[in-house]
């Protein structure tokens, strides 16, 4: 048996944490995000939002970038805070259930406004399969996107 997936909350944090499905659960009708379809009708699920996991760890001053790792991909986007405290979403459930690897779970970061993607400093990338690791650091962190639009493509193209 398994156990249980955890999203690690860290880096320049008062208060690191560990969060399982439950504690996600646990989070106020408030701090959820129901139904993210509404906002990207092939992305299934509920979440909760950045803003709620940051209250919960007390970010540092300097903390001004987010570094998402999917460790089980190797990958890692480095994205500035202020552009999605608001707009991010941690997706963590489908039907009462943890969200499933086939959707990218057992956590996956999206972002409520797609417009946001292919910015300068966000791009589809910002929404990260298989998510079980957000560090804060002042300045950019470990970052493994490709910049090249073809493979941008490749990438979006298969989930």
């Amino acid at each position: 048996m398994t156990s249980p997936a955890i999203l690690r909350v860290d880096g320049l944090v008062a208060s690191p944490r560990s969060f399982s499905f439950d504690d996600l659960q646990a989070f106020s009708e408030t701090e959820h995000v129901r139904d993210f379809t509404r906002f990207h009708p092939k992305r299934p699920g509920d979440g909760v939002t950045l803003r709620a996991l940051l209250n919960r760890v007390a970010p540092a001053s300097e903390a001004t970038y987010l570094t998402l790792h999917a460790t089980r991909d190797d990958f890692a986007a480095s994205i500035p805070l202020e552009d999605l405290v608001d707009e991010a979403v941690v997706v963590y459930q489908l039907d009462g259930t943890p969200y499933p690897d086939s959707k990218g779970g057992p956590f996956r970061f999206l972002l409520k406004n797609p417009a946001m993607c292919h910015t300068d400093a966000l791009d589809d990338c910002a929404n990260v399969k298989f998510l079980d690791r957000i560090e804060l650091t002042a300045g950019g962190g470990r970052d493994t996107r490709r910049n090249d639009e073809q493979a941008q493509e490749a990438l979006h193209h298969h989930g």
